[in-house]
């Protein structure tokens, strides 16, 4: 099997013994990308057909959002797109996204922990759950520490879903965020990046 192989939730809960819940862990403030990006962004969005694909969307919105709210973070952290990891059999493929302790020995080398999955969906959320918390399960396991949390986001860019993976227990964040609310997603992301790049620091 591989993640994609994973259709829902319950299917890895089942599979991996993973308890579920909700909750509002992110706590986000409304917060503004620079001027810069938003000028391209909102040029975007006006003049190309952002949603005719999945390869649409994670090039013209999903990527630069990420990318945004990354830079702050960049010594800290390495963003990956479509890098593959593999823990076993059933716990293997390429996320669409993949966010990392940025290694010593440069760009080219994926370091542990792992700390965000991201998965482009369209319109299905209940299949990219699935294949998202199968992602996390194995960037768990790889991480060899079961304690730090692991993020997942799930998106079709214009929805955004949020969730946290730790020990045992999946949490899916209650509220999810638009990009029509541009502010409030973004500091969802910033959120979201600002945890896992200070949990780094309690990491030796």
């Amino acid at each position: 099997m591989s993640f994609s192989d994973y259709k829902s939730i319950p299917q890895v809960q089942k599979e991996f013994s993973i308890i579920y819940r909700e909750e509002n862990f992110i706590t986000p403030k409304e917060c503004e990308p620079s001027a810069a990006f938003l000028e391209q962004f909102r040029f975007d969005l006006e003049n190309l057909d952002a949603f005719s694909s999945e390869a649409a969307r994670c090039e013209i919105v999903i990527f630069p959002l990420l990318r945004e709210a990354y830079k702050q973070h960049h010594e800290k952290i390495s963003l990956w797109v479509q890098k593959p990891i593999a823990y076993d059999e059933s716990l293997n493929g390429t996320p669409d996204y993949l966010v990392s302790k940025r290694s010593a020995l440069g760009k080219t080398m994926l370091e542990y922990p792992l700390l965000i999955v991201v998965e482009a969906k369209r319109n299905d959320f209940e299949q990219g759950w699935g294949q998202c918390l199968a992602e996390l399960v194995a960037a768990q396991n790889l991480n060899a520490n079961p304690s730090l949390p692991v993020y997942g986001i799930v998106t079709d860019g214009k929805l955004w879903e949020f969730g946290r993976l730790e020990g045992r227990g999946i949490i899916k964040n209650i509220d999810s965020f638009v990009i029509a609310n541009l502010k409030l997603l973004f500091g969802a992301l910033s959120f979201v990046f600002l945890e896992v790049s200070s949990q780094l620091s309690g990491i030796g």
